[in-house]
């Protein structure tokens, strides 16, 4: 018995220790939780002596490549809360006074409660009511702000816009959301951050650091001063200007000059990868997306069913037409398929495959490389893909051939995205050897004959366009392209200053060269010409099942030394002779001479007055809309 009973005490005083144990444990766990990981308590005792208020740093300004300032800050205000503050209040004269209803006040308090749409909401911390603000609005609420207990208000700046143009590059800024908060801890809810262009890829370098000043209460939660006379105080670091590559200027005519027709205009600097303009038709003025009005505007331009929101330099997908034949004529050279003095027939169009002629136009048969070139000529590509991939001594099957094909266009910078700097860049699109397994039982060049001439499958943005005319005035290489040339005090990311070789031997594209030459010497491209500036160039009609075939030109001057490459790209434009030179030759011609000359003034006024529809060009003029 006395050892049962001595038994059972054993047991009971374990279980008291481990009941103690547990209740300690417990006592850890919940300290560490509310000192830790939730901040309502700390907060609570902080809000009881200090208030917080957050500093905002202004925004780095922007500027072009001759410094002319493009963007920068003006003031504005933000209606502040501390939801634990709040006493009542006349709910009516509040919503006056900021000109909302009574629906939309509920609406907002409802949203800052709402931890899932704002994470880490806590009522002891301020939270944003209302942002972007005017003087005028914040006067009217400032004077009325004691009668609104918990409200105040609080400083920041909004976007000035100095030029209407490039708006695609700029981007703009707008609200953060849930993702954005719960991915950068920078972030609260009402804060802003770039939500396109360069405000968006550059947005850590742009934002700047907030700072924070600590001020005191009474027991009565009145402001008496600051904390420690402002020793604690952290001031706001602003953030860095970015001087960008685009020229304003070039940028402006370019958008001019593409009013009223859709399509892409590109303009680099072969030598440092620079892009001087990035033009997208229809687009938008930016200062549209700034303020209290930016989400009504940008529904306005997200309905446009001309879509100008899409930029279609970075993200548009063209057959690339005739631009993409010296790719082809780069590609054979490398391979042994061609040399520079092999000939090729074209009897007005491809004559191998019954099936898939691809036609062309009359000129001098048989013809070299250099003369196929400035004549674009479309038989002699054909038979180069047909000799390159069915030629079964020089590639075991058409898979491995056509492998070989794509890889060196892929080192040319088609198929995938180039790494510009700026958000939402698209691939293109390049097959590969199996999609056409999938699609036929059996093929060879003739199965997919259109792509040697840029069609098919084929699809390219204007800016990979661009890129190839950039790499062949270069003679062999080319740099990343990017819009942003000079980060304050900060260097530039290496894949922007580094070279990048495509699998092509740089002595081939001399030969490439000299054939866009004399596309402008005496071919497709004789109107390209600029007296005194030997400019070389690469017409392109890329074929349109949806309307009127789209008007493609690329082209790079002068021959020797080149300090600008051009892609035009107009959709439903014709020919590559009706729009794409033209307005090729204008562009080179303001940034080589900076001015157009007198004899091309009618020229001009042509491209800028024509309006281009899907099925038909139309000039406007005095007596309105008149068919071309």
């Amino acid at each position: 018995m006395e050892t049962n009973t001595k038994y059972t005490l054993e047991n009971r005083r374990y279980v008291i220790i481990g009941a103690v144990v547990l209740l300690v444990l417990v006592f850890i766990i919940r300290l560490f939780y509310l000192q830790v990981v939730e901040n309502d308590y700390k907060a609570w005792a902080d809000s009881n002596a200090f208030l917080k208020k957050t500093l905002l740093p202004s925004r780095g300004m922007i500027y072009d490549r001759n410094d002319n300032l493009l963007v920068y800050n003006q003031p504005a205000y933000d209606v502040m809360l501390i939801m634990r503050e709040i006493q009542p209040f006349d709910t009516l004269d509040f919503c006056n006074i900021l000109s909302i209803t009574k629906e939309q006040f509920e609406k907002r308090i409802a949203e800052i409660k709402n931890r899932r749409l704002n994470p880490g909401y806590s009522s002891y911390v301020p939270q944003v009511f209302m942002n972007h603000l005017s003087a005028q609005e914040c006067g009217i609420l400032q004077e009325k702000l004691y009668k609104f207990p918990g409200f105040y208000i609080q400083n920041r700046t909004i976007r000035q816009y100095e030029y209407p143009y490039a708006a695609h590059v700029l981007g703009n800024i707008g609200q953060v959301n849930r993702k954005d908060i719960e991915a950068d801890d920078y972030y609260v809810q009402g804060d802003d951050s770039g939500r396109a262009g360069v405000e968006r890829s550059y947005e850590k370098q742009l934002r700047g650091e907030k700072g924070v000043e600590i001020l005191l209460r009474d027991v009565h939660g009145r402001i008496k001063g600051k904390y420690d006379d402002g020793a604690s105080d952290v001031a706001p670091v602003s953030g860095k200007n970015l001087k960008l590559s685009l020229d304003i200027n070039l940028q402006a005519y370019g958008e001019k000059l593409m009013k009223n027709k859709v399509g892409s205009i590109v303009m680099i600097e072969p030598e440092t990868g620079e892009v001087l303009c990035l033009v997208t038709s229809p687009n938008y003025d930016p200062s549209l997306l700034v303020g209290r009005q930016r989400g009504k505007n940008h529904r306005m331009l997200e309905e446009n069913p001309q879509t100008p929101l899409i930029d279609r330099s970075i993200t548009g997908f063209y057959p690339p037409g005739s631009t993409f034949k010296p790719t082809q004529g780069l590609i054979f050279l490398q391979e042994g398929v061609i040399t520079p003095s092999t000939m090729y027939t074209c009897a007005h169009g491809y004559t191998y495959s019954i099936k898939r002629k691809p036609a062309c136009h009359g000129h001098a048969s048989p013809l070299r490389l250099v003369p196929a070139l400035a004549t674009s000529c479309n038989s002699f590509f054909c038979w180069g893909l047909h000799d390159m991939l069915d030629n079964r001594r020089r590639y075991p099957t058409v898979q491995e051939g056509f492998e070989v094909w794509k890889n060196h266009l892929v080192s040319m910078g088609y198929g995938y995205p180039l790494g510009i700097d700026l958000p939402g860049e698209k691939r293109g699109y390049i097959p590969n050897s199996k999609v056409y397994d999938k699609l036929h039982r059996r093929w060879n060049s003739s199965t997919i004959i259109s792509i040697a001439i840029g069609q098919g499958e084929i699809s390219a943005t204007p800016l990979q366009i661009c890129n190839l005319a950039a790499t062949i005035a270069n003679r062999g290489y080319f740099i990343t392209p990017h819009v942003v040339k000079e980060v304050q005090d900060t260097p530039l990311d290496s894949l922007y200053t580094q070279k990048r070789y495509p699998t092509i031997d740089s002595k081939y594209y001399d030969i490439v060269a000299e054939g866009m030459r004399n596309a402008v010497l005496g071919g497709t491209c004789w109107a390209a010409a600029i007296p005194g500036i030997e400019v070389c160039g690469k017409t392109g009609t890329a074929e349109n099942p949806h309307g009127k075939d789209h008007s493609a030109f690329i082209g790079f001057a002068p021959y020797k030394n080149p300090k600008v490459a051009i892609c035009v790209y107009v959709q439903n434009g014709g020919f590559g002779a009706a729009f794409g030179v033209p307005i090729g030759k204008l562009m080179m011609e303001l940034y080589l001479k900076g001015e157009i000359s007198p004899e091309d003034k009618a020229l001009e006024e042509k491209m800028i007055n024509s309006v281009v529809a899907e099925d038909r060009v139309y000039l406007l003029s005095d007596r309105g809309l008149q068919e071309n």
